[in-house]
């Protein structure tokens, strides 16, 4: 059963050294009504945070560390009833908005994700989406790029993003799973696919892929951490 009621959003964004991308997510932000938006910087030494606070959002300096920056900006909105937690170059629009405000209405569902889209245009692209999006809907899990979303107070209950270097969105994914149902939102949000052109596409795909595989195999996060560092 659906309640009447449609919760608040707010939307969490851990940055570091994002000025290069900054631009298009401020003009796309400034477009969305009644959300409150909070950047939580990691210590850029760019001009990540002055961009930020010029165009009127507020932004938190935080010590470095993903999870633990996405935790530290779900502290300071204890007034929202859902948490968004979004990649600097994933765009959300104010029809995204109202995907969450709906799914979110049915009280089974403790959190949510939509597909992905890469920004691009290489073929290939269009396969690894299909993959991505494919395996998170099969599986339940998703990824920060993917604009995770959870209600506040389930959040809360299970301790926010456990506080390690790599898989903090899988891991909190998977305690979702056990508390309740995650919705899987058909309309794509755009992130970058910069990181993919830039290490090369290939050698990205494999590299994800070995790396999610090892964290089910049940390598620490750390570990992994440090062969992604050197891969990069």
């Amino acid at each position: 059963m659906r309640s009447a009621e449609w919760p608040s959003p707010a939307i969490i964004i851990p940055c570091l050294n994002e000025a290069a991308v900054l631009d298009g997510q401020l003009r796309a932000l400034q477009c969305l009504p009644d959300v409150r938006v909070v950047f939580v910087d990691g210590g850029s030494d760019d001009d990540t945070v002055a961009r930020i606070r010029q165009a009127g959002f507020e932004c938190l300096e935080h010590t470095p560390g993903r999870a633990t920056q996405m935790n530290a900006g779900a502290a300071l909105c204890g007034d929202a009833d859902v948490l968004c937690f979004l990649h600097a170059d994933t765009m959300l629009t104010a029809g995204h908005l109202a995907d969450i405000r709906e799914v979110m209405g049915d009280p089974a569902i403790v959190g949510g994700r939509f597909d992905l889209r890469l920004s691009g245009a290489p073929t290939i692209f269009r396969l690894i989406e299909w993959l991505i999006n494919w395996r998170s809907r099969l599986t339940r899990i998703s990824t920060g790029d993917q604009a995770m979303f959870v209600r506040r107070k389930v959040f809360e209950q299970l301790g926010g993003f456990p506080e390690q270097p790599l898989m903090e969105d899988v891991e909190l994914s998977r305690r979702l799973k056990r508390v309740g149902k995650i919705a899987c939102l058909p309309r794509p949000v755009v992130t970058s696919g910069r990181r993919w052109e830039r290490q090369g596409i290939g050698r990205t795909i494999l590299l994800m892929w070995k790396l999610r595989l090892y964290y089910w195999l049940g390598v620490p996060a750390e570990k992994l951490a440090a062969m992604y560092d050197h891969a990069r």
